[in-house]
């Protein structure tokens, strides 16, 4: 297998249980493969207007998650280590040996796996606005998780947003945003990946990660609090970590040009 095979942009991984999987490649295929993980819920466009501020040295990869997009949406195999294990199909199917891996949210989750299951498959990981799960991982507020179960669904998308973006930046991007979930999944799926983030527990697994790790988050998060940055630092072997203030779930999009640089620095 090679790193820089040429590829068409957009075509499908077969994985091992049998679910057509849509991938997106963008950049010079001579750049280093970059997988970007989405949020629950979510397809690859959650990184649209994002991913090509990597592409001065990356051949940036996308997915859309069993569920979502163009993937097939299977009625089982909703679990974050599924999720891995899709990702890993997925880099089978295009021939890229390791690569560097950047997940946000559930993707964070989802990249844990990827990093502890398949150590030789990652160069250097990225996890942004999450948390290892389990009972030792800090879970939101009561006022939240009340707020996005809410019965009316224009209400819950307003939370969202406001959960996802501060005030200053939403007044002056009125939208569409990007990360506020596929509209197009089947109700089976959607709850399908809200019992896999749930479910999520990667806390045994996490000091079996080799590859030197960078965690950034917003300080003013409250969808997944701050206070899981310290737990994956100190379990992760070789990890560092970086709070940027200001910042909410989203830090990835309103904080692009400082959160960027961090992590492009990092990939070297």
């Amino acid at each position: 297998m090679t790193d820089t095979a040429e590829r068409s942009d957009d075509a499908f991984a077969r994985t091992d249980d049998g679910v057509s999987v849509a991938y997106q490649c963008r950049g010079s295929a001579a750049g280093r493969p970059l997988v970007l993980l989405a949020g629950q819920a979510n397809n690859h466009h959650w990184w649209d207007g994002v991913r090509e501020d990597f592409h001065g040295t990356a051949r940036t990869i996308t997915m859309d998650y069993r569920g979502t997009g163009a993937s097939d949406a299977p009625h089982e195999g909703y679990s974050t280590r599924r999720f891995a294990e899709d990702v890993v199909s997925v880099l089978d199917s295009l021939g890229i040996e390791r690569a560097d891996v950047y997940g946000t949210s559930m993707g964070g989750r989802v990249a844990q796996w990827v990093a502890a299951a398949h150590p030789d498959r990652v160069r250097r990981l990225v996890l942004g606005c999450t948390s290892p799960g389990g009972p030792l991982a800090v879970e939101r507020d009561t006022s939240v998780r009340r707020a996005l179960a809410a019965p009316d669904p224009a209400a819950v998308r307003r939370t969202l947003t406001e959960l996802m973006y501060s005030p200053g930046w939403i007044a002056g991007h009125p939208g569409p945003y990007r990360t506020l979930g596929d509209p197009d999944m089947p109700p089976h799926a959607r709850r399908g990946h809200l019992v896999a983030s749930n479910r999520h527990d990667a806390w045994d697994a996490l000091p079996s990660i080799g590859a030197p790790t960078l965690i950034l988050h917003g300080d003013q998060d409250r969808l997944t609090p701050p206070a899981n940055v310290p737990l994956l630092t100190a379990r992760i072997p070789d990890a560092r970590s970086h709070l940027l203030p200001g910042a909410r779930h989203a830090y990835f999009e309103e904080h692009r040009e400082a959160a960027g640089a961090l992590v492009r620095e990092f990939l070297g």
